[in-house]
């Protein structure tokens, strides 16, 4: 598969009263992955997102306020603007992407096209209260905060699955999977990958 022309890189700054979010990815690497937000799980959902889309992520995260609802949404949010910053204008790239992914008794699938058309629609069933420290409200904000940032149409369903960690988790794995299909260099294609020409 051919290569890109220029390195697909990129680094965003989220400051606020309630936050400090660094983040710096490389689309085109090898799943390398330094993440550190205090919450370990999110740290954990991260890092899947990198070994399995073959990014490397670069992410630091820090409350101002304690308050997790404000962290994972600001690390979402960060972590979107940079992979959507890095795609760039998104020429050359396969654009649709797919997975679908067990995790022990769970099941989930994700669907993605990288136009700059912001939609998303998600369905990951998660019942507990609580999943690893985190609210539950909190990881759905979390994964809703991604996908409304990547500035792409998104998909993301939980067929079906008894633990919660493993449904969210094969929610990102599918996730991970599909965008790096879909930001994939096509090596037949030239200019953006749109019959309007522009994305």
């Amino acid at each position: 598969m051919a290569t890109p022309s220029s390195a697909r890189k990129a680094r965003v700054e989220r400051v606020t009263k309630e936050t400090e979010v660094i983040v710096e990815v490389n689309i085109d690497g090898e799943g390398q992955t330094e993440v550190k937000t205090g919450l370990p799980f999110i740290d954990h959902l991260i890092t899947a997102i990198g070994k399995h889309s073959m990014m490397d992520i670069n992410l630091n995260g820090k409350s101002n306020d304690e308050i997790v609802h404000h962290l994972a949404e600001d690390v979402a949010i960060a972590l979107a603007q940079t992979i959507d910053k890095a795609l760039g204008d998104r020429a050359r790239i396969v654009r649709f992407g797919n997975a679908m992914v067990p995790m022990d008794e769970a099941l989930a699938y994700v669907a993605i096209d990288l136009v700059k058309r912001q939609y998303h629609k998600i369905d990951i069933k998660l019942e507990r209260a609580s999943i690893e420290g985190i609210p539950r409200e909190d990881l759905e904000h979390f994964c809703r905060s991604l996908l409304q940032g990547l500035n792409a149409c998104t998909h993301m369903v939980v067929e079906y699955g008894d633990n919660d960690h493993h449904k969210v988790e094969a929610a990102l794995k599918a996730f991970a999977l599909a965008l790096r299909m879909a930001a994939s260099i096509d090596g037949k294609r030239k200019g953006v990958p749109s019959t309007k020409g522009a994305m």
